[in-house]
């Protein structure tokens, strides 16, 4: 993508364009009104970017703590609400998700973060997290397809790394 990002297709870096052109032309430009504030104005438009990356991640988030949930919940009726809510997750994901945002985006951070959500959640019922890993066994190429996300081979895909996480070198 050119550094002229369309705003209707990646609003991250469509954003930080912009602010930087309202900053070079507060530096450049002579003759403007004094009143004309550019960079604050600047610092307004490059929040709009950062805003949707914090909803892109937001959704992953919650993809996340769901999938923990599961995985440490083997009541099928919550397991397929917690399927539900994901499949909504990923939905929303997909409708967010710009090419900058998807190369800014750190899976380990946002999947240590969930952890936190998910065991203060599941405390909150007086359960504990079992079957879930320390790192995101997940790469975001998984994550963001078009098709649904089907909850058993990603709890297998978590069970499999938290054994491995498990075991003694």
């Amino acid at each position: 993508m050119s550094d002229v990002a369309d705003y209707d297709t990646d609003i991250l870096l469509w954003s930080e364009r912009q602010a930087a052109l309202l900053r070079d032309l507060k530096t450049r430009a002579s003759g403007l009104p004094n009143e004309l504030d550019l960079e604050n104005v600047a610092e307004e438009i490059e929040s709009v970017g950062r805003s949707e990356q914090r909803a892109f991640e937001s959704y992953l988030t919650q993809i996340f703590v769901h999938l923990m949930k599961a995985a440490s919940n083997p009541d099928p009726r919550l397991r397929a609400d917690w399927a539900s809510e994901i499949l909504s997750f990923q939905h929303e994901a997909l409708r967010a998700m710009t090419p900058s945002m998807l190369k800014r985006l750190n899976l380990q951070e946002t999947w240590r973060f969930a952890l936190h959500k998910a065991r203060v959640e599941l405390r909150k019922h007086g359960e504990t997290m079992s079957g879930v890993p320390r790192s995101c066994p997940f790469e975001a190429a998984i994550l963001l397809v078009e098709e649904p996300l089907e909850l058993e081979p990603m709890l297998a895909a978590m069970r499999t790394r938290a054994d491995a996480e498990a075991r003694p070198d």
